[in-house]
């Protein structure tokens, strides 16, 4: 069988997909691959979500914003005013002339939110949820920026306002966000599947199928075409949805269907 045949016979003749054994490695790698780019479509929208979300709750926080400057790296108010926190769904505002909190004090903040921002009297602290990605890239959860910065003694109240008020969503945005999606999109749909393959594995060997573990994988691979377009649909929907175990559990029942039913030839 042809490869898209196969494709077609992954949505409803599930017994044809025996014949994905003898298809090429080459074309069960670009399945892959095209599996590995519908699936990162949810991630990519979650994430788009998130960035528009951090952008308007920016404007919002713009507003709160006092008239300040940056003189002798300390931040110095034009007119007198207490210190204040704000919160949006995305991000934890703090500003604080007096020096009253510390760079700890604006980590603890970051709970259920994906930003805790902090204009001190001496710095500016950034605090990321402290994942294993972003401890690799900063070293801690936190980049502090001292007003000791020269790029950053310019700073006053007025330019910070008018540039998170122009700032705008760059058109390259969202293609970048999808590609930089796929790489753990293409790590999850592939280590789901050679574990799946390992269980089909077993489950052949009870049942006395004659099949190599690379046929096996071959056939789960295409097996999970239809899994991986409901859990693409669902996850859209409900991005808490445990998508890795659905496409597991999908893929091992069509492949135990295709490999116990018998193959029937297309007319």
């Amino acid at each position: 069988m042809s490869y898209i045949q196969l494709v077609k016979s992954s949505f409803r003749q599930f017994d044809q997909l025996k014949a994905a054994k003898n298809l090429a490695l080459g074309k069960i790698a670009g399945h892959l691959i095209l599996l590995s780019l519908i699936f990162a479509i949810p991630i990519s929208i979650q994430v788009l979500n998130l960035f528009s979300s951090i952008q308007l709750d920016g404007k919002e926080i713009a507003k709160k914003i006092p008239d300040f400057t940056i003189q002798n790296d300390q931040l110095t108010l034009e007119k007198p005013q207490e210190g204040f926190i704000y919160q949006t769904d995305s991000i934890i505002f703090t500003f604080d002339p007096e020096g009253k909190r510390d760079p700890e004090a604006i980590s603890s903040d970051l709970v259920g939110n994906f930003l805790s921002v902090g204009l001190l009297k001496d710095q500016v602290i950034l605090s990321f949820p402290a994942t294993e990605n972003v401890t690799t890239i900063l070293g801690s959860n936190q980049l502090k920026i001292p007003y000791t910065n020269p790029q950053i003694q310019q700073l006053t109240g007025e330019k910070l306002r008018d540039s998170i008020n122009q700032n705008h969503l760059p058109w390259w945005l969202l293609p970048l966000i999808f590609l930089v999606a796929l790489y753990p999109s293409f790590i999850t749909i592939g280590f789901s599947l050679l574990l799946t393959t390992l269980f089909a594995n077993l489950f052949g060997r009870f049942r006395g199928l004659r099949q190599t573990f690379l046929e096996n994988f071959k056939i789960v691979v295409m097996a999970s075409t239809m899994p991986v377009l409901i859990a693409v649909l669902v996850n859209t929907l409900v991005p808490n949805f445990a998508t890795d175990t659905f496409l597991m559990i999908g893929s091992l029942f069509i492949f135990n269907l295709a490999t116990r039913m018998p193959s029937k030839q297309p007319k």
